[in-house]
Protein backbone atom coordinates (compact mmCIF):
# COMPACT_ATOMS: atom_id res chain seq x y z
CA UNK A 1 0.00 0.00 0.00
CA UNK A 2 0.99 3.61 -0.54
CA UNK A 3 0.54 5.26 2.84
CA UNK A 4 0.09 8.95 3.57
CA UNK A 5 1.40 9.64 7.10
CA UNK A 6 0.16 12.68 9.04
CA UNK A 7 1.68 13.64 12.39
CA UNK A 8 -0.64 16.19 14.03
CA UNK A 9 1.06 18.39 16.61
CA UNK A 10 0.28 21.52 18.57
CA UNK A 11 2.86 23.53 16.62
CA UNK A 12 3.00 21.80 13.24
CA UNK A 13 1.21 19.15 11.19
CA UNK A 14 3.96 17.11 9.57
CA UNK A 15 3.15 15.13 6.43
CA UNK A 16 4.95 12.49 4.39
CA UNK A 17 3.29 11.33 1.19
CA UNK A 18 4.34 8.56 -1.21
CA UNK A 19 6.90 9.95 -3.63
CA UNK A 20 8.05 12.78 -1.35
CA UNK A 21 11.62 12.53 -0.09
CA UNK A 22 11.15 14.93 2.82
CA UNK A 23 8.21 15.61 5.17
CA UNK A 24 6.19 18.79 4.70
CA UNK A 25 5.55 21.04 7.72
CA UNK A 26 2.26 22.88 8.06
CA UNK A 27 1.81 25.41 10.91
CA UNK A 28 -0.97 24.39 13.30
CA UNK A 29 -1.98 25.87 16.66
CA UNK A 30 -5.23 26.99 18.26
CA UNK A 31 -6.97 27.70 14.93
CA UNK A 32 -6.28 24.28 13.40
CA UNK A 33 -9.51 22.31 12.82
CA UNK A 34 -9.68 18.86 11.21
CA UNK A 35 -11.32 20.37 8.11
CA UNK A 36 -8.46 22.84 7.77
CA UNK A 37 -5.92 20.07 8.40
CA UNK A 38 -7.31 17.95 5.56
CA UNK A 39 -7.37 20.93 3.21
CA UNK A 40 -3.82 21.97 4.06
CA UNK A 41 -2.51 18.41 3.74
CA UNK A 42 -4.08 17.93 0.31
CA UNK A 43 -2.65 21.25 -0.86
CA UNK A 44 0.79 20.31 0.48
CA UNK A 45 1.05 16.91 -1.19
CA UNK A 46 -0.35 17.94 -4.56
CA UNK A 47 -0.94 15.01 -6.89
CA UNK A 48 0.65 12.36 -4.65
CA UNK A 49 -1.29 9.08 -4.75
CA UNK A 50 -2.08 7.09 -1.62
CA UNK A 51 -4.33 4.16 -0.70
CA UNK A 52 -4.25 4.50 3.10
CA UNK A 53 -3.70 7.18 5.72
CA UNK A 54 -2.00 6.98 9.12
CA UNK A 55 -2.74 9.82 11.53
CA UNK A 56 -0.87 10.51 14.75
CA UNK A 57 -3.35 12.41 16.93
CA UNK A 58 -2.38 14.53 19.99
CA UNK A 59 -4.83 12.93 22.42
CA UNK A 60 -6.31 9.60 23.49
CA UNK A 61 -7.49 7.30 20.70
CA UNK A 62 -9.69 4.23 21.20
CA UNK A 63 -10.92 1.91 18.44
CA UNK A 64 -9.44 4.13 15.74
CA UNK A 65 -11.28 7.26 16.97
CA UNK A 66 -10.12 10.30 18.96
CA UNK A 67 -11.81 10.28 22.35
CA UNK A 68 -11.07 13.84 23.55
CA UNK A 69 -10.54 17.15 21.81
CA UNK A 70 -6.86 18.17 21.67
CA UNK A 71 -5.58 20.68 24.23
CA UNK A 72 -3.60 22.81 21.78
CA UNK A 73 -5.80 22.80 18.65
CA UNK A 74 -9.28 23.98 17.68
CA UNK A 75 -12.25 21.68 18.51
CA UNK A 76 -14.09 19.33 16.15
CA UNK A 77 -11.66 16.40 15.99
CA UNK A 78 -13.74 13.82 17.89
CA UNK A 79 -16.78 13.84 15.60
CA UNK A 80 -14.90 14.31 12.32
CA UNK A 81 -15.16 11.61 9.61
CA UNK A 82 -11.55 11.10 8.52
CA UNK A 83 -12.18 8.22 6.11
CA UNK A 84 -14.76 10.24 4.22
CA UNK A 85 -12.51 13.29 4.11
CA UNK A 86 -9.63 11.59 2.32
CA UNK A 87 -11.41 9.10 1.28
CA UNK A 88 -9.68 5.78 1.89
CA UNK A 89 -8.92 3.51 4.85
CA UNK A 90 -7.56 5.56 7.78
CA UNK A 91 -5.74 4.37 10.90
CA UNK A 92 -5.56 6.79 13.84
CA UNK A 93 -3.35 6.40 16.91
CA UNK A 94 -2.02 8.74 19.55
CA UNK A 95 0.86 10.76 18.08
CA UNK A 96 3.31 9.59 20.74
CA UNK A 97 2.28 5.99 20.05
CA UNK A 98 3.02 6.42 16.37
CA UNK A 99 6.48 7.83 17.05
CA UNK A 100 7.06 5.13 19.66
CA UNK A 101 6.23 2.44 17.13
CA UNK A 102 8.80 3.89 14.76
CA UNK A 103 11.40 4.03 17.54
CA UNK A 104 10.93 0.51 18.89
CA UNK A 105 13.86 -1.93 18.88
CA UNK A 106 12.46 -4.79 20.94
CA UNK A 107 11.94 -5.57 24.62
CA UNK A 108 10.11 -3.27 27.02
CA UNK A 109 10.22 0.36 25.91
CA UNK A 110 8.74 3.58 27.29
CA UNK A 111 8.46 6.49 24.89
CA UNK A 112 8.20 10.09 26.13
CA UNK A 113 7.60 12.89 23.66
CA UNK A 114 9.05 16.19 24.85
CA UNK A 115 7.10 18.61 22.70
CA UNK A 116 4.28 21.09 23.10
CA UNK A 117 2.90 18.69 25.71
CA UNK A 118 4.20 15.37 27.02
CA UNK A 119 3.35 12.36 24.90
CA UNK A 120 3.77 8.82 26.18
CA UNK A 121 3.48 5.24 24.99
CA UNK A 122 4.59 1.80 26.14
CA UNK A 123 5.61 -1.14 23.97
CA UNK A 124 6.16 -4.53 25.57
CA UNK A 125 7.37 -7.38 23.36
CA UNK A 126 5.81 -5.78 20.30
CA UNK A 127 2.49 -4.89 21.91
CA UNK A 128 1.73 -1.16 21.68
CA UNK A 129 -0.09 0.48 24.61
CA UNK A 130 -0.74 4.23 24.26
CA UNK A 131 -0.57 6.06 27.59
CA UNK A 132 -1.92 9.36 28.93
CA UNK A 133 0.60 10.36 31.59
CA UNK A 134 0.81 14.07 30.77
CA UNK A 135 -2.00 15.26 33.02
CA UNK A 136 -1.25 13.11 36.06
CA UNK A 137 -0.22 15.13 39.13
CA UNK A 138 3.53 15.59 39.53
CA UNK A 139 4.38 18.30 42.10
CA UNK A 140 3.06 21.58 43.52
CA UNK A 141 -0.44 20.99 42.12
CA UNK A 142 1.01 20.78 38.62
CA UNK A 143 1.11 17.89 36.17
CA UNK A 144 3.95 16.09 34.40
CA UNK A 145 3.16 18.15 31.30
CA UNK A 146 3.21 21.41 33.27
CA UNK A 147 6.88 20.72 34.00
CA UNK A 148 8.14 18.72 31.01
CA UNK A 149 6.08 20.33 28.25
CA UNK A 150 6.76 23.55 26.38
CA UNK A 151 5.07 25.72 29.02
CA UNK A 152 7.23 24.16 31.73
CA UNK A 153 10.39 24.75 29.72
CA UNK A 154 9.47 28.42 29.35
CA UNK A 155 8.51 28.80 33.02
CA UNK A 156 11.45 27.10 34.77
CA UNK A 157 14.24 27.50 32.19
CA UNK A 158 16.42 24.93 30.43
CA UNK A 159 18.68 24.02 33.37
CA UNK A 160 15.82 23.23 35.75
CA UNK A 161 13.83 21.62 32.94
CA UNK A 162 16.67 19.18 32.26
CA UNK A 163 16.71 18.18 35.94
CA UNK A 164 12.95 17.64 35.84
CA UNK A 165 13.20 15.44 32.74
CA UNK A 166 15.82 13.26 34.48
CA UNK A 167 13.55 12.93 37.51
CA UNK A 168 10.45 12.10 35.46
CA UNK A 169 12.32 9.50 33.40
CA UNK A 170 13.63 7.80 36.56
CA UNK A 171 10.19 7.72 38.19
CA UNK A 172 8.34 6.38 35.16
CA UNK A 173 11.05 3.87 34.21
CA UNK A 174 10.86 2.39 37.71
CA UNK A 175 7.07 2.44 37.85
CA UNK A 176 6.55 0.79 34.46
CA UNK A 177 9.53 -1.61 34.72
CA UNK A 178 10.94 -1.00 31.24
CA UNK A 179 14.29 -1.88 29.71
CA UNK A 180 14.88 1.51 28.12
CA UNK A 181 13.32 4.91 27.47
CA UNK A 182 13.20 6.75 24.16
CA UNK A 183 13.01 10.54 24.39
CA UNK A 184 11.45 12.10 21.31
CA UNK A 185 9.72 15.35 20.49
CA UNK A 186 11.13 18.65 19.35
CA UNK A 187 12.45 19.71 22.77
CA UNK A 188 14.59 16.61 23.31
CA UNK A 189 17.36 18.53 21.53
CA UNK A 190 17.73 20.74 24.62
CA UNK A 191 19.06 17.83 26.68
CA UNK A 192 22.84 18.05 27.11
CA UNK A 193 23.03 14.55 28.60
CA UNK A 194 20.68 11.59 28.67
CA UNK A 195 19.24 9.75 31.67
CA UNK A 196 20.44 6.22 32.35
CA UNK A 197 19.03 3.64 29.91
CA UNK A 198 17.61 6.39 27.70
CA UNK A 199 18.29 7.29 24.09
CA UNK A 200 17.12 10.02 21.78
CA UNK A 201 14.41 9.32 19.28
CA UNK A 202 13.71 11.36 16.17
CA UNK A 203 10.59 13.08 14.96
CA UNK A 204 11.04 11.29 11.64
CA UNK A 205 10.37 8.01 13.46
CA UNK A 206 6.70 9.04 13.47
CA UNK A 207 6.64 8.40 9.73
CA UNK A 208 8.24 5.00 10.16
CA UNK A 209 5.62 4.25 12.82
CA UNK A 210 2.84 5.37 10.50
CA UNK A 211 4.00 2.80 7.96
CA UNK A 212 4.37 0.11 10.62
CA UNK A 213 0.71 0.59 11.60
CA UNK A 214 -0.22 -1.32 8.47
CA UNK A 215 2.15 -4.19 9.22
CA UNK A 216 0.23 -7.29 10.28
CA UNK A 217 2.95 -8.08 12.80
CA UNK A 218 2.05 -5.04 14.92
CA UNK A 219 -0.04 -6.12 17.89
Amino acid sequence: MNILVIDVGGTHVKVLAPGLKEPVKIPSGAEMTPILMVSEVKNAIGAAKYSGVSIGYPGPVINNKPMLEPHNLAPGWVSFDYAQAFPCPVKIVNDAAMQALGSYEGGRMLFLGLGTGLGSALIIDGVLAPLELAHLPYRKNRTFEDYAGLRGLARIGKKRWREVVFDIVARLKAALVVDYVVLGGGNAKFLKELPRDARLGANTNAFKGGLRLWDKKVK
